[in-house]
C-alpha cells in the first residue's frame, strides 16, 4: 500500500497522546502535551476548547516530527477522547459557547437529586448502562439550558452543536466534519440508549436538552471528517479520520482483549476494569455495560467497573502525609518491609464502587500498633487495590458469567513490581503487563488502519508490542481466601460512616 501508516489521537483530560504505527503495528513516533484545567467557581471544573485542539495539534506535530513520516503517507486517523466532557460551539461561527464542563465538577450535584426523584429514573441503568452522575454529559447540558444564556440562546437559535473531545477535535481541526460520534463516545454522552442504538427520546426531553445539538451515532469506522496533517518536510496532506472509541473501550481493545472474557486494567486516578462480554449486551446488573465497539456490522460490549481511588490515594500519600517524595517511590517504600504487619487499608476516601455501590464509606485503616510505619501503610494499600480488582472480577464472573483467565494491566502504579505481584496473588490468577504502556491511542490507530485497509480485517491486527512479563500468583488458595476474609472484615467497619 501506498499509505502504510496510521496515525491514533488520544485526548484526556490531563494531557493529549499521538501516536504513528507503521503496517506492521510498530511505533514510529509518539507525541504528548499536557493541558490545564480551570477551576472558576469551588467544585467547577472547566476546560478551554482552544488549549484542546491546541494540545492535540502539537502532539500530532511531535509525534510527526519523530516517526520522520510524509503527511501523505498517513492513510488514516483514529481518535480516543476523555468521556463525559461536553464541548459546544456555533455551528455557523465555529466559535466555542463558555468552557467544557469535566468530570470531575461538582455543580450538577443538585440536579442529580433532583432527577433522582424524576419517573424516568428507575429506567437510567438499563437504558444508559451506568448511572448519570453529577460528572456525565447529560446533566452538564440539562444545566446549561438553566443557567447558561449564550448556550441556552445558540439552543433556540437553532446554531447549538455539542460533542465530546473527539467531534470537537475534528470541527475544529479539520477540513471537513461530519458531526457524528461513534456509539461507544455517544452512550458516554449519557444520552443514548445503547442496547437499541437510539437516543432516549423522554430522557432529553425531560432534560431539556436540545436533540438538534447531539451528534449522530455510528459505528466505529465511519467517515467523521478530514485533518490537515503537516509533516517534517514541508508537506501537507488531508487525511481522513475514520474511526473513534472512547478511552477505557480503547484501552480494553490496545490490550489485544477482544474475545468473552477477556480483561484489562488500567491504574490511574482510579483503576478502572474491562472486560469483554461478546457480541450481546448482558442484563445490566451492578457494573457499568458499554458498546465498546461495533466493526463489521457486529458489535462487541464490555462490563466496566472502577475501584474509586488509585492515583488519587498516591497523592494523598506524597501530598498530604509526606511518605513519599513521588509517586515512584510507594512501590520501594512498600517492599522495604516483608509484609504488612497485620495492617489493612480500606481506601473509601470517595466511598465504594462494585460490587458494594456506597458512597457512604470512607478510608479506613486498621490494625495500627506502635510498630506500625508509613511503609506497613504502603504495603497495605498495594494489597487493597488487589483485594478491589478482586471484588470486581467476582462480581463480574457472577452476573455474567465470564471465565476470566488472565489479567492486563497498565498505567500508574502498574511500574510496581510488588503491585503487580501482590494483585495477581490476590486475584489467583496470572496478572500480565506489557512494556507498551500506550494502548489506547494505539488502539485508536489500529482501528483507524482497519478503516483505510492497511489491516484487511479484524484478525489481520498485529499483536501489542514490546515485551510483557507476566505475575503468577504465590499464594496458596487457604491464604488467599483467609486474607481476602480479612479483607471484607475491614470493608464492613468502612461502610456507613459519611
Amino acid at each position: 500500500m501506498d499509505r502504510p501508516y496510521t496515525l491514533g489521537i488520544d485526548q484526556g483530560s490531563s494531557g493529549s497522546r499521538a501516536l504513528v504505527l507503521d503496517a506492521d503495528g510498530r511505533a514510529l513516533g509518539y507525541g504528548y502535551q499536557s493541558v490545564p484545567r480551570h477551576y472558576p467557581r469551588p467544585g467547577w471544573v472547566e476546560q478551554r476548547h482552544d488549549e484542546i485542539a491546541g494540545s492535540v495539534a502539537t502532539s500530532i506535530h511531535e509525534a510527526m516530527a519523530h516517526a520522520q513520516v510524509r503527511a501523505n503517507q498517513v492513510a488514516a486517523i483514529g481518535i480516543t477522547t476523555q468521556r463525559d466532557t461536553v464541548f459546544a460551539w456555533d455551528a455557523a461561527t465555529l466559535q466555542p459557547i463558555g468552557n467544557a464542563i469535566t468530570w470531575q465538577d461538582l455543580r450538577t450535584v443538585a440536579l442529580v437529586e433532583e432527577v433522582n426523584l424524576s419517573p424516568l429514573a428507575g429506567q437510567r441503568r438499563e437504558r444508559l448502562g451506568q448511572f448519570p452522575g453529577a460528572y456525565a454529559s447529560a446533566m452538564h447540558m440539562a444545566w446549561r439550558m438553566r443557567h447558561d444564556p449564550a448556550f441556552r440562546a445558540a439552543a433556540d437559535a437553532g446554531r447549538l452543536q455539542v460533542s465530546l473531545a473527539a467531534g470537537w477535535i475534528v470541527r475544529a481541526l479539520g477540513a471537513s466534519y461530519d458531526h457524528a460520534l461513534d456509539y461507544s463516545l455517544m452512550q458516554a454522552m449519557t444520552v443514548f440508549d445503547f442496547r437499541y442504538k437510539r437516543l432516549w427520546d423522554e430522557w432529553i426531553e425531560y432534560l431539556d436538552i436540545p436533540r438538534a445539538a447531539l451528534p449522530r451515532a455510528v459505528p466505529t469506522n465511519h467517515a467523521f471528517g478530514e485533518i490537515e496533517l503537516t509533516d517534517a518536510f514541508g508537506g501537507r496532506a488531508l487525511v481522513p479520520v475514520l474511526a473513534m472509541i472512547t478511552d477505557q473501550q480503547a484501552a480494553l481493545f490496545g490490550h489485544d482483549c477482544r474475545r468473552r472474557g477477556e480483561a484489562a486494567c488500567t491504574h490511574g486516578t482510579a483503576s478502572f476494569v474491562n472486560v469483554v462480554v461478546g457480541s450481546e449486551p448482558p442484563p445490566q446488573g451492578t457494573p457499568k455495560v458499554y458498546l465498546g465497539w461495533e466493526l463489521g456490522g457486529v458489535p462487541t460490549y464490555c462490563l466496566e467497573a472502577d475501584t474509586t481511588v488509585t492515583g488519587a490515594v498516591i497523592r494523598w500519600m506524597q501530598e498530604q502525609m509526606g511518605w513519599i517524595a513521588r509517586s515512584a517511590d510507594l512501590g520501594p517504600l512498600a517492599a522495604s518491609v516483608p509484609d504488612s504487619a497485620g495492617v489493612v487499608f480500606a481506601p473509601a476516601f470517595t466511598g465504594f464502587g462494585v460490587p458494594l455501590e456506597d458512597r457512604t464509606a470512607r478510608g479506613t485503616l486498621l490494625g495500627l500498633t506502635l510498630d506500625t510505619s508509613p511503609a506497613h501503610i504502603a504495603r497495605a494499600f498495594l494489597e487493597s487495590i488487589g483485594y478491589q480488582l478482586r471484588d470486581i472480577l467476582d462480581c463480574m464472573r457472577a452476573e455474567a458469567g465470564l471465565d476470566i483467565q488472565e489479567l492486563k494491566i497498565g498505567g500508574g502504579i502498574s511500574a510496581s513490581e510488588l503491585a503487580c505481584q501482590l494483585q495477581a496473588d490476590v486475584l489467583g490468577i496470572p496478572v500480565r503487563r506489557s512494556s507498551e504502556a500506550e494502548t489506547g491511542v494505539r488502539a485508536a490507530a489500529l482501528l483507524a488502519g482497519l478503516g483505510a485497509g492497511v489491516w484487511p480485517q479484524f484478525d489481520a491486527l498485529p499483536p501489542l508490542g514490546g515485551e510483557s512479563r507476566l505475575f503468577e500468583p504465590d499464594w496458596s488458595q487457604s491464604e488467599r481466601e483467609a486474607r481476602l476474609a480479612h479483607w471484607h472484615r475491614a470493608v464492613e467497619r468502612a461502610r456507613g460512616w459519611a
